[in-house]
């Protein structure tokens, strides 16, 4: 009854008409920031904390965390439309989004995608509210090995994500961790594979890979086929019916679940959260054939994943002063700006901001839900706008998005290699995913490991000697396993329906 009073409470300050505007200038910003490629909240917020100073604490902060959950929202919207993620935590969606788009289906997509973020997002404010303090506990028992075997077990995502072939999945994912091991190594200070190149010194920025391995390539791709537009068929109906919200119910709650729970480790971010929900649906579904091809569960759970991780993040950060991702870091510098300090004393010394930003979240969401579903006719209709006019928009998007990320030429020319390699890919049928996925992973993995090894002076036991990191391992040899037989299953459905005489490669 405490919290609840404390709760309500929250809410008479979240709801004075100062503070529902900033929640709603937030959403806005964060909706739009989503949406645009290679912006991203991290920026967006780090531009805008001097504001913050001049708003005041509660003011500021409420608009900031309106930016960070509000991008959540906007990035699926490019991503099933024009299979361009805003956000590396987008790229699960679009797999199933941007085919269901082009089969006009994009506004119930884009429905099932809001609804689910709602959904997921005010779950993941409600276990903030009841549940910080002991699964911030529980947060703290993770270290370096248990880490280690948690990027092992988000590996283990690369055979669903394969297609038909598995040998080129793991081909592919081998590549992308090459690719993350760019610039100037985690110990020693050495410079690898950067051959010379100045500018890969620092690294390959993954905004310019996934703009270069998904827009870039789309733009070529449709060239080449001389597309006349994004939709193939006729846009019957724009909001989801009820039926597939009842549907989509289970997968949206799943992927919930995982974002949430996942969401409160340090350094598991949507962008693997997002992945791993989508995995999670694609196993337990009676029809994991139909992912990739426009599975309206691929696109609940992955959004929902991305909202609940959003939301879950704020519970090691208000309670422990812990960040759980780049931007939430960022955040906690607006913390300090204006002089609060997260941990075990915030709720303590400054109750009334803390509860009135929880509050915030709530009234945030259903700002978001109520600003999105209006507007699905709106983007549905970008479908249709023909592609003569739409790809040079998009090469344009994309050029301004990679640029901005550093302001250096050097971006853009990463996003236009990876997007003629992206292309060259597709054509050839090598799965992209696989590479974006180890290349996000990589860095955790060997950063993990590395330190692992420090602990325990070389000796690989501290790995099977813990039990959440023994745990972790044996729960991702079982995924792994299943993985493997679930595709000889997907593969026989597949032939079975168009004909035992079709070969699928492997």
């Amino acid at each position: 009854m405490e919290t609840l009073n404390l709760l309500l409470d929250g809410f008479s300050v979240a709801l004075s008409p100062m503070n529902i505007m900033m929640a709603l200038w937030g959403a806005l910003i964060g909706t739009l920031v989503g949406m645009l490629p290679g912006l991203g909240p991290t920026s967006t917020i780090a531009i805008l904390l001097p504001v913050t100073t001049v708003l005041g604490p509660t003011e500021g902060i409420i608009m900031l965390a309106g930016i960070y959950y509000g991008s959540m929202y906007g990035g699926s919207t490019t991503a099933i439309l024009l299979n361009i993620p805003g956000e590396v935590s987008a790229v699960p969606t679009s797999l199933d989004g941007y085919p269901l788009a082009k089969q006009g289906r994009g506004g119930p997509a884009l429905g099932i995608a809001a609804i689910g973020s709602f959904v997921a997002g005010t779950m993941g404010v409600i276990g903030l509210v009841f549940f910080a303090p002991l699964l911030a506990d529980q947060a703290l028992k993770f270290g370096s090995p248990e880490y280690f075997a948690l990027m092992f077990l988000a590996l283990t995502v690369i055979v669903n994500l394969a297609g038909a072939s598995l040998i080129k999945g793991l081909i592919m994912g081998l590549f992308g961790y090459l690719l993350s091991m760019t610039g100037v190594g985690l110990t020693g200070g050495q410079v690898r594979f950067s051959f010379g190149i100045e500018p890969l010194q620092a690294g390959i920025d993954i905004i310019s890979v996934v703009i270069g391995l998904f827009a870039i390539s789309e733009v070529i791709k449709g060239m080449e086929e001389n597309t006349k537009s994004i939709a193939v068929g006729k846009i019957t109906n724009i909001y989801p019916k009820f039926k597939e919200i009842r549907e989509n119910s289970g997968a949206m709650f799943r992927g919930g679940l995982v974002g949430f729970f996942l969401g409160l480790l340090p350094g598991c971010s949507a962008a693997v959260t997002t992945f791993l929900a989508y995995d999670l649906e694609k196993k337990v579904s009676k029809h994991p054939e139909r992912f990739g091809h426009g599975e309206m569960k691929g696109v609940a759970a992955p959004e929902a994943a991305n909202n609940a991780t959003s939301s879950s993040g704020f519970i090691p950060l208000f309670a422990l002063g812990i960040p759980s991702s780049t931007t939430l870091a960022v955040l906690l510098a607006g913390f300090m700006i204006n002089g609060l300090t997260p941990g075990p004393t915030l709720f303590e010394e400054n109750g009334e901001f803390v509860w009135a930003v929880i509050a915030s979240m709530f009234v945030g969401n259903v700002m978001l839900l109520v600003l999105n579903l209006p507007l699905i006719g709106l983007w549905a209709k970008l479908t249709k706008i023909p592609y003569g006019i739409m790809g040079p928009v998009i090469l344009i998007l994309s050029f301004v998005g990679a640029y901005s990320i550093n302001n250096s030429l050097f971006d853009v020319f990463i996003a236009i290699i990876f997007g003629v390699i992206g292309y060259f890919l597709n054509k050839y049928r090598w799965p992209v995913v696989p590479l974006l996925l180890a290349f996000v992973l990589g860095p955790m993995f060997e950063k993990s490991f590395i330190q692992s090894m420090a602990m325990s002076k070389g000796s690989f036991a501290i790995f099977f000697t813990r039990p959440i990191s023994l745990t972790i391992f044996l729960l991702a040899i079982v995924l792994f396993v299943l993985s493997i037989v679930m595709m000889r299953r997907t593969k026989s459905r597949v032939k079975d329906a168009v004909g035992s005489d079709v070969e699928i490669t492997e």
